[in-house]
Parts: structure tokens; sequence; C-alpha cells
């Protein structure tokens, strides 16, 4: 069997914000808080499904450039443009990393500035997977 992606750790100036923000834009919820403020969130079946978990870990230290890794997200039960309205709401904003305006995706970032795609397609949604591995 091959590795597959369980956790992505992103480092936050404000984990508990970026934490809010990504549980409604992936509707995730808080599965653990660590002692050194990292925050871990993922879907409500909990660690090890068929999604990965985020880790928001702490970092005041500032970025002296771009991340050379980004989210891409798709809308499960709506358009993109439904989507991109709902995400903005929540406190995305557009991004500008040289696109031409002739894509069809859109590039967003969240309110710590990582930059992440809106792409156009809709997927359905994953059914909870079996839970944790044990």
């Amino acid at each position: 069997m091959a590795c597959r992606i369980t956790e992505l750790v992103v480092e936050a100036a404000d984990p508990g914000r970026l934490a809010a923000f990504w549980c409604e834009v992936l509707d995730y919820v808080e599965l653990d808080r660590e002692d050194d403020g990292s925050i871990q969130i993922g879907p409500a079946t909990g660690f090890g499904g068929a999604h990965p978990t985020l880790v928001l870990s702490p970092n005041s230290a500032p970025r002296t450039g771009p991340h050379r890794l980004h989210f891409d997200v798709n809308a499960g039960d709506r358009d993109q443009g439904a989507e991109l309205e709902r995400l903005l709401a929540l406190g995305a904003v557009r991004a500008d990393v040289g696109q031409t305006g002739e894509e069809d995706w859109e590039v967003l970032a969240d309110p710590e500035g990582n930059v992440f795609c809106l792409l156009r397609a809709r997927v359905p949604r994953l059914a909870p997977g079996p839970g944790p591995l044990t």
C-alpha cells in the first residue's frame, strides 16, 4: 500500500482564527488542542478517514516569501459563483498571483494570506469513512 496524506500542517499567527475559517470552508470540526497552541481540525469522523486533517501550528515569525504549497478546493453542493460568495463572506479575499483572467478558477487568500484556489468543477461529497484506523 502506498502512503496517503493524513495531515497537513499549516503555520499560523492565530491558529484559532484560521481554524474557525477552515472549519467553515471545509465543514470540519475542532478535533484537538495541544498545549503548544496547535489546533487540529478535520471531519467529524476524526483522524484517519477519507479527508486529511489540518494542524494549525502557532508561528509568529513573519513570512518572507510565497508559500510553495497551496490548497485547491471544489464546491460540492453549489456552483463556483455561489461558493465564491460564501468564501468571501467567511473572510477570504481575492488574491493576485499573476493570473491572466482566462483561468476557470478563482484565486483567494485566507485570513492570514495563505493562497488557495476555488476550482470550477463540483465534486460529490464523500461518504464518511470507516473512522480511525487501528
